[in-house]
Protein backbone atom coordinates (compact mmCIF):
# COMPACT_ATOMS: atom_id res chain seq x y z
CA UNK A 1 0.00 0.00 0.00
CA UNK A 2 2.52 2.23 1.25
CA UNK A 3 4.14 1.57 -2.31
CA UNK A 4 1.04 2.95 -4.41
CA UNK A 5 0.76 6.01 -2.44
CA UNK A 6 4.54 6.55 -3.30
CA UNK A 7 4.04 5.40 -6.64
CA UNK A 8 0.80 8.09 -7.27
CA UNK A 9 2.86 11.00 -5.64
CA UNK A 10 5.35 10.31 -8.34
CA UNK A 11 2.90 10.59 -10.86
CA UNK A 12 1.29 13.83 -9.59
CA UNK A 13 4.46 15.41 -9.43
CA UNK A 14 5.35 14.37 -12.70
CA UNK A 15 2.19 16.36 -13.88
CA UNK A 16 2.81 19.04 -12.50
CA UNK A 17 6.24 18.98 -13.42
CA UNK A 18 4.61 18.52 -17.25
CA UNK A 19 2.46 21.89 -16.83
CA UNK A 20 5.74 23.54 -16.45
CA UNK A 21 7.27 22.24 -19.10
CA UNK A 22 4.45 23.09 -21.44
CA UNK A 23 4.05 26.43 -20.09
CA UNK A 24 7.78 27.17 -20.71
CA UNK A 25 7.94 25.89 -24.24
CA UNK A 26 4.82 28.20 -24.65
CA UNK A 27 7.01 31.27 -23.51
CA UNK A 28 10.17 29.89 -25.49
CA UNK A 29 7.76 30.99 -28.82
CA UNK A 30 8.80 28.11 -31.01
CA UNK A 31 11.92 27.27 -29.08
CA UNK A 32 13.33 31.07 -30.47
CA UNK A 33 14.13 32.09 -26.53
CA UNK A 34 17.78 29.49 -26.00
CA UNK A 35 17.13 29.98 -22.12
CA UNK A 36 13.25 28.97 -21.72
CA UNK A 37 14.10 26.26 -24.36
CA UNK A 38 16.84 24.99 -22.03
CA UNK A 39 14.31 25.04 -19.11
CA UNK A 40 11.47 23.83 -21.12
CA UNK A 41 14.03 20.16 -21.91
CA UNK A 42 15.10 20.28 -18.20
CA UNK A 43 11.69 19.91 -16.90
CA UNK A 44 10.24 17.85 -19.85
CA UNK A 45 13.00 15.45 -18.47
CA UNK A 46 11.91 15.39 -14.91
CA UNK A 47 8.13 15.10 -15.78
CA UNK A 48 8.98 11.81 -17.92
CA UNK A 49 11.77 10.96 -15.09
CA UNK A 50 8.86 10.56 -12.51
CA UNK A 51 6.50 9.15 -14.76
CA UNK A 52 9.26 6.36 -14.91
CA UNK A 53 9.55 6.02 -11.72
CA UNK A 54 5.37 5.63 -11.34
CA UNK A 55 5.47 2.99 -13.52
CA UNK A 56 8.37 1.36 -11.73
CA UNK A 57 6.32 1.36 -8.82
CA UNK A 58 3.34 -0.18 -10.41
CA UNK A 59 1.14 2.30 -12.04
CA UNK A 60 -0.41 0.62 -15.43
CA UNK A 61 1.01 2.25 -18.22
CA UNK A 62 -2.19 3.27 -20.20
CA UNK A 63 -3.37 4.95 -16.96
CA UNK A 64 -0.20 6.19 -15.69
CA UNK A 65 0.08 8.19 -19.02
CA UNK A 66 -3.38 9.09 -19.15
CA UNK A 67 -3.53 10.64 -15.89
CA UNK A 68 0.34 12.17 -16.09
CA UNK A 69 -1.24 13.88 -19.08
CA UNK A 70 -4.73 14.95 -17.80
CA UNK A 71 -2.73 16.81 -14.63
CA UNK A 72 -0.45 18.49 -17.45
CA UNK A 73 -3.61 19.29 -19.14
CA UNK A 74 -5.29 20.44 -16.53
CA UNK A 75 -2.86 22.66 -14.81
CA UNK A 76 -1.82 24.14 -18.32
CA UNK A 77 -5.12 25.30 -18.65
CA UNK A 78 -4.81 26.96 -14.82
CA UNK A 79 -2.22 28.44 -15.83
CA UNK A 80 -3.15 29.92 -19.27
CA UNK A 81 -6.38 31.16 -17.33
CA UNK A 82 -4.23 32.74 -14.68
CA UNK A 83 -0.87 33.75 -16.30
CA UNK A 84 -2.17 34.50 -20.30
CA UNK A 85 -5.42 35.62 -19.63
CA UNK A 86 -6.96 32.97 -21.48
CA UNK A 87 -10.92 32.89 -20.81
CA UNK A 88 -12.52 30.84 -18.28
CA UNK A 89 -16.39 30.23 -19.34
CA UNK A 90 -18.42 28.03 -18.55
CA UNK A 91 -18.32 25.27 -21.10
CA UNK A 92 -14.65 25.30 -20.82
CA UNK A 93 -14.61 24.75 -16.52
CA UNK A 94 -17.27 21.91 -17.10
CA UNK A 95 -15.01 20.13 -19.05
CA UNK A 96 -11.90 20.72 -17.20
CA UNK A 97 -14.00 19.28 -14.34
CA UNK A 98 -15.39 16.36 -16.36
CA UNK A 99 -11.18 15.47 -17.80
CA UNK A 100 -10.56 15.75 -13.15
CA UNK A 101 -13.74 13.56 -13.21
CA UNK A 102 -11.86 10.88 -15.40
CA UNK A 103 -8.64 10.97 -13.87
CA UNK A 104 -9.96 10.42 -10.37
CA UNK A 105 -11.78 7.57 -11.95
CA UNK A 106 -9.09 5.98 -13.46
CA UNK A 107 -7.12 6.15 -10.13
CA UNK A 108 -9.95 4.23 -8.78
CA UNK A 109 -10.13 1.85 -11.37
CA UNK A 110 -6.21 0.87 -11.45
CA UNK A 111 -6.60 0.43 -7.61
CA UNK A 112 -9.61 -2.22 -7.80
CA UNK A 113 -7.52 -4.24 -10.78
CA UNK A 114 -4.24 -4.59 -8.60
CA UNK A 115 -6.41 -5.56 -5.66
CA UNK A 116 -8.38 -8.36 -8.12
CA UNK A 117 -5.00 -9.37 -8.87
CA UNK A 118 -3.13 -9.65 -6.02
CA UNK A 119 -6.12 -12.12 -5.10
CA UNK A 120 -5.72 -13.87 -7.90
CA UNK A 121 -1.78 -13.90 -7.13
CA UNK A 122 -2.28 -14.99 -3.88
CA UNK A 123 -5.12 -17.78 -4.57
CA UNK A 124 -1.93 -19.83 -6.52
Amino acid sequence: MKSDAVAWMYLIVGGMFETVWATTMFISEGFSKIPWTVVTVAFLFVSTWFLDLAYKRGIPTGVGYAVWVGIGGLGSVVVGIILFGEPATPLRLLFVLLVLVGIGGLEMSSKRAADKQSQVHAKT
